[in-house]
């Protein structure tokens, strides 16, 4: 029986145990929080952070494990690479490329080496603040204030005038793991930023596929994805850019067999960027998603990928219209009472995924990890999908009490 190591503990591991386990696999989850979901799924459970690399491999080596994965866990990815390359496992990619997919500073430094379009930025570690303040104040606002390291949009803050610069960085390195933070010029966008899934197999990218992805304004975080829907808003063209960038990518960074969560836009001035490309499974069950737009099964590949197993087919495949997924979140701090559906979308919902009962704390949407659950419709047309994304709280409630 073969062995994957799962590093995290999040719900979003559940489908890869799921999988992991009807392949004929042992499970392993592992972090520092034992309480976690994940680890009432797996078949066993190791307390070790997942960032603390040398535990991890030392551990992996005791349970010699034949793969490792970290999936929909932003701060294990850089560790699985890791161990694999030491033990000679299957990776996503050598572990110096994937160092710099998962460093928001070090990721905009190779793009504009290497000729992508990039917003200008630069990074700062948490002794540099004034430098920080000094660059970017004679510059033309608004900028983006974020940690190199973080996921989940955790940290994350739109700058519009310069004395809102030391604020902004606080808060930035009050959530990263590294001290390190970065500031660049705010790309305005036409239409919605895409945040989904591909796939690259011995370093050719097989599979892309572009969402249209939306946010609550009012939110704590305005910055955390609320919803999802394919296909994209953005142009032909630019998707086809899009492709081509990332593929070259790829390429270039000599990776391998991986899923990756690619967040990208288009500008105003009709440009694309692609803003992040990490190789790993993304948050907000987006592999999932795609698994129900396309029938493409990009967990089973990855699982698979992992282990050294035999792939199945992944080829690509246009999403059908309609999809939607809603990103269940409290407006406040408060008690959960309940979750109210409108009936005008009830006929649409294909799942409904909570994860509070009544009577839980719930906290305001100040990153991903304060999302209660998902809600997954099938409309009729994309004009459908489009008016309930725009709109959400005319057709779902989180009903909350205060404390």
């Amino acid at each position: 029986m073969k062995k994957l190591l799962l590093l995290g503990g999040s719900r979003y591991l559940i489908p890869v145990i799921d999988c992991a386990k009807k392949l004929g696999a042992y499970t392993i989850t592992c972090d520092y929080l034992p309480d976690n979901y994940a680890h009432k799924c797996s078949d066993e459970y190791c307390n070790i952070s997942i960032i603390d690399k040398e535990a991890v491999l030392e551990k992996a080596k005791s349970l010699k494990i034949d793969g490792i994965m970290s999936f929909g866990t932003d701060p294990g990815v850089t560790t699985a690479s890791y161990v694999a390359e030491k033990l000679g496992l299957p990776n996503t990619g050598p572990y110096k490329s994937v160092s710099i997919l998962q460093n928001k500073g070090l990721f905009r430094k190779f793009l504009q080496e290497h000729g992508f379009n990039v917003p200008v930025s630069k990074s700062y570690s948490s002794s540099d603040t004034e430098k920080a303040i000094s660059d970017f104040s004679p510059l033309p606002f608004p900028v983006i204030v974020k940690p190199t390291d973080s996921a989940g949009s955790k940290g994350v803050s739109k700058v519009t005038e310069s004395n809102q610069l030391g604020k902004a960085i606080s808060f930035a390195l009050d959530n990263s793991l590294s001290g390190q933070f970065i500031v660049e010029q705010y790309l305005e966008q036409t239409g919605c930023s895409s945040d989904s899934e591909c796939f690259s197999i011995d370093g050719k990218l097989v599979f892309s596929s572009w969402s249209s992805q939306y946010f609550d304004h009012s939110a704590s975080n305005p910055f955390t994805p609320t919803g999802f829907t394919w296909p994209s808003t953005i142009s032909e063209k630019n998707i086809k850019e899009l492709e081509s960038e990332l593929a070259r990518l790829i390429k270039l960074l000599d990776m391998g067999t991986t899923i990756y969560n690619v967040e990208a836009r288009e500008t105003t001035d009709g440009k694309a960027y692609l803003m992040e490309v990490s190789p790993r499974g993304g948050g907000n069950r987006l592999a999932e998603m795609v698994r129900y737009s396309t029938g493409v099964d990009l967990i089973e590949a990855s699982v698979r990928a992992a282990l050294g197993l035999p792939l199945n087919e992944v080829k690509q495949k246009e999403p059908e219209d309609g999809w939607v997924e809603l990103v269940l979140h409290s407006e406040s701090d408060g008690h959960f009472k309940g979750l109210e559906v409108n009936p005008a979308v009830e006929e649409f919902v294909v799942e409904k995924d909570l994860w509070v009962k009544t009577g839980d704390i719930v906290e305001g949407l100040t990153g991903a990890n304060k999302s209660i659950g998902t809600l997954i419709l099938k409309t009729k047309n994309e004009r459908q999908s489009r008016e309930i994304l725009n709109c959400p709280e005319k057709f779902v409630r989180v009903i909350t009490s205060p404390n």
